[in-house]
């Protein structure tokens, strides 16, 4: 289902998609669709909930499951820093990565999955003439986990990690450099990201970016970072898709 912030609730729209409308690549400028990835493809959040937590303990400062889940998607350095204080963020920060690494991991093996028709959707856009690009900062061995999950690498044009930008979102970096490999302006490409950090990286790109709800963000939280649309997950944008600024992109 569609889900739309609006003035008296929620909207709701389950049209499927329709490839009537699909532009045609030989005709149409160079356009493309960049996605976060944990949160957005793949339902990974509570599980780095679960690994910063367990991080938290370990070093002696533990923090509410509530407080970290807010900073989640946030550039690690600032997530530290807002939940610990500079002064323990930086003494412990990089222990503290790297034990994050070690907990987060072994969820890769038991509890991360793809979220529903999130395949579908990247093969889609593909199809229209986009190129997709994941827009993420995750580490290369993070990044690894979830490429062997989504198994899409035939829709990508381009991956970015965090190798492509010295500090993550909201930073707009990362999103720079996925326009740069796509080859595009930020006004022939469009965001999708599940946190307001994806949100306000992208608008300090100049980058369009449509939320959406499965990484346990609201949507007037989203829409206030500057969303200008709002599904509950990939597949209620893949049924809408027509009506969506991703599909009106060309």
């Amino acid at each position: 289902m569609q889900s739309l912030q609006g003035q008296g609730g929620v909207m709701t729209d389950s049209t499927p998609a329709s490839s009537d409308s699909r532009t045609d690549a030989s005709d149409a400028r160079t356009t493309a669709v960049l996605f976060d990835i944990d949160g957005t493809l793949v339902d990974s959040n509570y599980a780095h909930v679960d690994a910063w937590s367990k991080v938290f303990t370990d070093i002696g400062h533990p923090v509410d499951s509530w407080r970290i889940h807010e900073a989640i998607g946030e550039d690690s350095a600032l997530l530290l820093s807002s939940l610990l204080g500079d002064e323990i963020a930086e003494a412990r920060g990089d222990e503290a990565k790297e034990r994050h690494s070690a907990h987060y991991l072994p969820h890769g093996d038991t509890d991360l999955h793809v979220f529903a028709r999130a395949t579908e959707l990247l093969d889609e856009l593909t199809r229209r003439g986009h190129r997709v690009v994941l827009a993420t900062s995750a580490p290369e061995e993070e990044l690894a986990v979830l490429r062997d999950l989504l198994d899409v690498e035939g829709a990508l044009w381009a991956v970015t990690s965090s190798e492509d930008a010295e500090t993550a979102k909201p930073d707009p970096g990362i999103v720079q450099g996925a326009l740069d490999k796509a080859g595009v302006d930020a006004a022939q490409a469009v965001m999708v990201g599940d946190a307001v950090w994806d949100v306000e990286a992208a608008g300090r790109a100049g980058v369009t970016c449509v939320g959406v709800r499965s990484g346990g963000t609201s949507a007037p939280s989203l829409t206030e970072a500057g969303a200008v649309e709002v599904w509950d997950d990939v597949a209620a944008l893949l049924a809408g898709l027509d009506g969506s600024v991703v599909g009106r992109l060309s």
